[in-house]
């Protein structure tokens, strides 16, 4: 039966050109391949941090309870685009891959299918929990008063669109799985250039347009996150993927939802412990003193640009591990996995390098206060030379989804947190100094490194490895 009689799981006909590139996904030389497929998802995930700084800055011109509000509502904005995107976004790129490895493009038709269907559910469920949760999440960080009811108004509108977030993703997540990275990181690249443009325009205000405020610079998010929706949504559905989504078609099977959540509803709990103990670490840090809280608010903002490279690699290597992974290449599978590991730590290598060297390559960008820009130095020079094994980790952990093994990577995760929670919980008590603490940010980040490789190392991928 062919893929295209089945109603909501038609695939385009394979053509000459296509048929080259899934055989270089399959068989091609794993390095450039790697690369090629990275590069655009770097981009593009670059651009989305500068869009968070944009917004920073747009707030920050709103005033100080604004700014702090803001804080309180950006973790849980950023959880969001890491469990729909990293998470069960990888799920949904891994399903598909080991699908198109196997060179059953029927399946890979219908797991699309089905993977819109939990990106909606899951959208919901998201954008509801935050709409009737979201105030007591914010008063657990510390929000009162003004600056609560700021960030409650705020946080009402930005997860208003959760749900848009989610499908997104998830539509984004497919087209990754069939090995095409181009499109979704163009469509992001454009989204996050009307985001800056739309949120400084309606929330600052210029010419006739009048200043809204937070609910402007929350409106520009809506605005951009729908048309990307939008954009994927008509690629997808018009043929010209290797895949076409069709939203009717027969009733939703369990076993293929279970092959994406499988993955993806286990990698869900990484991104909740990545914010945990972020949160737990600034919550330790927060009661040494404020010029070390501040010293280390600066450091982590380098941690965000670090995230995004590991994650670009990384989310390359999971359509390349998975085809092969569903071809039953499990040595390529594996060699796919620690090339990818191998870029990610000597990128950010480098990067670590120059900080622990010349901190104030960085630190100084942010502020000329000595007393901060000690506490800055401290903190680079610390955790720095852990740079290379938290890529290496992250990277393994998306190369992991590929395989559809990703237990190991999650377990490393939880070490990091019991790490900072409990060590950091004992030098609370003994009173130590913000040292201690920074040596522990990256006793952590190399634990989780190294934990996940020793998980990739030794689970079992495939029927042999």
């Amino acid at each position: 039966m062919s893929v295209a009689a089945i109603p909501g799981a038609a695939a385009p006909a394979t053509t000459a050109p296509d048929l080259l590139r899934l055989q270089q996904l399959r068989e091609g030389p794993i390095l450039s391949t790697l690369v090629r497929l990275a590069v655009p998802n770097v981009l593009a995930m670059v651009l989305t941090v500068l869009v968070g700084i944009a917004e920073t800055y747009y707030v920050g011109r709103l005033g100080t309870t604004p700014l702090a509000a803001m804080a309180l509502v950006f973790p849980f904005a950023m959880l969001t685009q890491m469990m729909s995107a990293g998470a069960m976004g990888g799920g949904v790129s891994s399903a598909v891959s080991r699908a198109l490895g196997a060179g059953d493009r029927e399946r890979a038709a219908q797991l699309a299918r089905h993977a819109m269907a939990i990106g909606a559910a899951a959208g919901v469920a998201y954008t509801a929990i935050f709409l009737v949760l979201g105030p007591v999440f914010y008063r657990g960080l510390g929000g009162r008063d003004a600056v609560l009811g700021e960030a409650v108004g705020y946080g009402a509108l930005v997860f208003s669109g959760a749900w848009m977030v989610w499908l997104g993703n998830t539509l984004a997540s497919v087209l990754r799985g069939t090995g095409n990275m181009r499109v979704p990181s163009i469509t992001i690249v454009l989204a996050a250039a009307l985001q800056i443009a739309l949120g400084g325009l309606l929330g600052l205000g210029a010419g006739p347009v009048p200043s809204f405020g937070m609910a402007g610079v929350a409106a520009g998010h809506l605005v951009a996150t729908a048309a990307m929706v939008g954009v994927l949504w008509w690629f997808l559905a018009s043929g010209r993927a290797r895949i076409t989504l069709r939203w009717r078609g027969p009733p939703l099977q369990r076993s293929l939802l279970a092959d994406i959540l499988r993955v993806g509803a286990l990698s869900c709990v990484s991104p909740v412990m990545s914010v945990l103990t972020v949160l737990i670490f600034t919550g330790l840090i927060a009661h040494v003193g404020v010029l070390p809280l501040a010293g280390y608010a600066i450091g982590q903002r380098l941690e965000f640009l670090l995230v995004p490279i590991a994650f670009g690699i990384g989310v390359a290597s999971v359509p390349m591990v998975g085809m092969a992974i569903g071809a039953g290449d499990v040595a390529r599978a594996r060699r796919i996995a620690w090339t990818a590991g191998a870029v990610s730590a000597l990128n950010l290598a480098l990067i670590g390098f120059v900080v622990a060297l010349w901190p104030d390559a960085w630190a100084g960008l942010f502020t000329r206060d000595e007393a901060v820009l000690a506490h800055a130095r401290q903190f680079l020079r610390s955790v720095g030379p852990a740079f290379p094994l938290f890529g290496l980790g992250l990277t393994l952990y998306f190369a992991s989804q590929g395989a559809g093994r990703v237990l190991g990577p999650v377990l490393a995760g939880a070490l990091r947190l019991g790490l900072v929670a409990g060590v950091g919980s004992w030098l609370a008590a003994r009173g130590a100094a913000p040292a201690s603490y920074f040596v522990l940010v990256a006793v952590g980040m190399a634990a989780y490194g190294l934990a996940t490789a020793l998980a990739v190392r030794f689970t079992r991928w495939g029927a042999a490895s």
